[in-house]
């Protein structure tokens, strides 16, 4: 059964949101700062495309020349600039990568700050895209743009958690139908922590989840 996009998922979103303290590291760990976007979208319905009745969210996949993670499945974001707060550096980077230009009343907020091994701390923010902006990818930085139903995140084979030996730390993984695979952390650890809490109401930390060791670098 989907999730449908309306004002009503809005308003629920953005008080669930309210009520959940993020965490945010005053002490950055000497890692470098990023923000992500889950950018909540509205879905062309199969039967009736111009509707766009159900609610996803928007997955890319970086660019093979990217310096950092190329080729690899992430939500939209990038590094903050010194001058910028989390919220400014997530909207600039939702413009840049998937051209979507939102202001701050579109932030419903905001989850936990995630330390990933490759050196980023991450911080989450939460966008609802308005009907009839349409994503389309900066070539530089994105190969592809998905968009993945939420439907997705409440599947009840996801999340998967599995042991490492490089780790006494689960990973975590989400399945994901429209990619024919995996999404991993730390992009996992986020959208599992937005299913959590903006779409179950559940007070869910995730930072003690590890990422595959191929992230790590």
């Amino acid at each position: 059964m989907g999730v449908h996009y309306s004002d009503e998922l809005r308003e629920r979103i953005a008080a669930r949101l309210g009520a959940f303290a993020a965490v945010r590291r005053t002490d950055t760990l000497g890692l470098k700062r990023a923000a992500v976007v889950v950018a909540v979208v509205a879905l062309a319905d199969q039967e009736q495309a111009i509707a766009r009745r159900r609610a996803g969210f928007l997955l890319t996949r970086r660019a093979s020349t990217m310096r950092a993670h190329g080729g690899q499945l992430a939500l939209p974001g990038g590094r903050i600039e010194d001058v910028e707060s989390v919220e400014q550096a997530a909207l600039r980077e939702l413009s840049e990568e998937v051209g979507i230009e939102v202001g701050p009343p579109a932030i419903l907020g905001a989850l936990d700050d995630y330390p990933t091994r490759s050196g980023y701390l991450i911080s989450p923010i939460v966008v609802w895209v308005p009907r009839g902006l349409v994503a389309k990818s900066n070539a530089a930085e994105v190969a592809e743009i998905y968009e993945i139903p939420l439907a997705e995140l409440k599947r009840g084979d996801s999340p998967e958690f599995f042991a490492i030996p490089e780790s006494d730390r689960l990973v975590i993984r989400l399945p994901v139908t429209q990619i024919a695979g995996y999404v991993n952390a730390p992009t996992a650890a986020v959208l599992y922590q937005f299913r959590e809490v903006a779409l179950e109401g559940r007070q869910t930390r995730v930072d003690h989840f590890d990422q595959p060791v191929w992230a790590w670098r």
